[in-house]
């Protein structure tokens, strides 16, 4: 098994068992749940407990996220743990439930739900935030379809991945707690190992949801879903003399801010629909994703995107897209008449491109270092950009090698149209107070030296699947856990893959 960050602390003894009926087992291994999301009313889930699988082991646990939490990881490893973590346990104070939602799925409206995945309830952390635990890949639901409502191990190790990378930059995200094979086979393209992922979340609650609410129209079930989302994320909003608006400007904001950090990273979700579109403003689902190597506004990696509607370019646009769905089910909601309702959610919505912005030219000011701001700047950042993809120029070890303080001699810094923005760049770090040290400061703070390269990825997936290695997929997220610390040269963690005959290629992984 692989205990990820650090080994499980030694608590005094091991308390016995104390059966509660049914598959319900408490170990006193810090579970403190509440269940507020089966408060609403009942068209928004189904209870139901997940399907037991044949051999669950424990292949993954987070140790740092379950002390966060308030777990105590010696009563959640081995054995006991791959009961809990396949649901052939259920925690004590658990109400296993699936959650039922809609969503525009590359631009057409499904309703959907919750095919493969469970949620348990809201942990208690110490802290005294709450966080879902889901799982994810434990059997058929109401909603599942024609699905089996399993997982296959790889893009199950995937999501741990890069959830934990997205964590260690900085980057709003659910993680994933752990991870258990589960001694069953599904078929897909081919067959392959079943495991089932255990992720924590601020909320599940998706655009798609509210989408749900909408497309039942009940009135009185949208206003529950609205008034339970202010309670539980956005109590400022209940303060407002009209909540609703105020609600979607803050889900609005957060949209805003999670986007462009995937900007700044180079990340691409891949299948940005509005059911995996988290109200909490985190990144969720992640199937198809991937991130870029050479810079290309128009990237997209997803084996089923044919048109680029979710092209790195295009990632702010679409988040603005579903923000127009989000405040289309708050309508009924934000005014009684209809046509003040339209006006007052399209004024917001039009606010978003200068939000973006904002949360875009603060970052990029960082990645260059700048301090102050002038009028400029984004046209200075935009022709860097512009120049890097003409020349094709890795996004990430461009901006890190501008935050070494010494160019490497490669072509691309040698390039004319280069060397002109370099100029400008340089009298614009004069042109501010701080010192050129205190700028190589900031950037090298914001521009990190390792991400997921998607062959890393590949490669450490490979060595799980295929061979039960997990020494690789160790080493690699070794790096990823201090994204913003210079790897060493021999370990090849920042540079980009090799050149390949086939363009690299990711898939939804259902």
């Amino acid at each position: 098994m692989y205990n990820s960050k650090c080994a499980p602390s030694t608590l005094a003894g091991r308390e016995k068992m104390i059966m509660a009926g049914g598959r319900q087992h408490n170990l006193d291994a810090g579970w403190r749940f509440d269940n507020t999301y089966g408060g609403l009313p009942e068209a928004f889930y189904a209870r139901l407990d997940p399907v037991p699988v044949r051999s669950p082991k424990l292949v993954v646990f987070n140790t740092a996220l379950a002390q966060s939490l308030g777990l105590r990881p010696d009563m959640l490893d081995g054995d006991e743990g791959a009961a809990v973590f396949s649901g052939n346990k259920i925690p004590e104070g658990a109400a296993p439930l699936a959650q039922a939602y809609a969503g525009h799925q590359f631009g057409s409206f499904t309703m959907l739900g919750d095919g493969r995945a469970i949620l348990l309830g809201e942990q208690a952390a110490p802290n005294g935030e709450r966080f879902d635990v889901q799982y994810k890949g434990s059997g058929r639901t109401p909603f599942s379809r024609n699905g089996d409502g399993r997982a296959a191990l790889g893009p199950m190790m995937r999501e741990y991945i890069i959830s934990e990378a997205m964590h260690a930059l900085g980057i709003p995200t659910t993680r994933c707690l752990a991870v258990v094979t589960t001694g069953e086979t599904v078929f897909r393209e081919t067959v392959l190992a079943g495991a089932i992922l255990t992720r924590t979340a601020r909320s599940h609650i998706r655009v798609g949801t509210f989408e749900y609410a909408l497309a039942r129209g009940k009135s009185s079930e949208i206003r529950a879903l609205a008034d339970y989302t202010i309670r539980r994320h956005f109590p400022d909003s209940a303060a407002e003399e009209n909540p609703y608006p105020a609600l979607l400007e803050a889900v609005m904001e957060r949209q805003a801010s999670l986007t462009a950090h995937w900007q700044m990273v180079g990340f691409i979700h891949g299948v940005m629909n509005t059911d995996n579109m988290s109200i909490c403003g985190e990144t969720i689902d992640y199937g198809p994703c991937a991130f870029m190597d050479a810079y290309d506004p128009n990237t997209v990696f997803s084996s089923i995107d044919h048109n680029g509607r979710y092209a790195y370019g295009r990632q702010p646009q679409i988040a603005q897209w579903n923000l127009a769905r989000f405040a289309e089910t708050l309508l009924p909601l934000i005014h009684k008449d209809p046509q003040d309702a339209v006006s007052m959610a399209s004024e917001a919505i039009k606010r978003f491109p200068d939000t973006f912005h904002y949360h875009w030219i603060t970052g990029m000011r960082a990645k260059l270092g700048l301090f102050n701001q002038e009028p400029d700047d984004s046209a200075l950042a935009e022709d860097l950009l512009d120049c890097m993809h003409r020349h094709g120029a890795d996004f990430i070890n461009t901006f890190r090698d501008l935050s070494s303080g010494s160019l490497p001699e490669s072509a691309f810094f040698q390039t004319m149209d280069f060397q002109q923005w370099f100029a400008r760049w340089r009298a614009r770090l004069k042109r501010q107070p701080d010192s050129r040290d205190a700028s190589l400061r900031l950037m090298r703070s914001r521009n990190p030296a390792v991400v997921p390269r998607n062959h890393l990825v590949e490669e450490a997936l490979e060595a799980v699947v295929e061979r039960a290695d997990y020494s690789v997929m160790e080493k690699l997220l070794g790096f990823l856990s201090q994204p913003y610390q210079d790897p060493p040269e021999q370990a090849g963690c920042h540079l980009p893959a090799p050149p390949s005959a086939q363009p690299y290629q990711t898939f939804c992984g259902t």
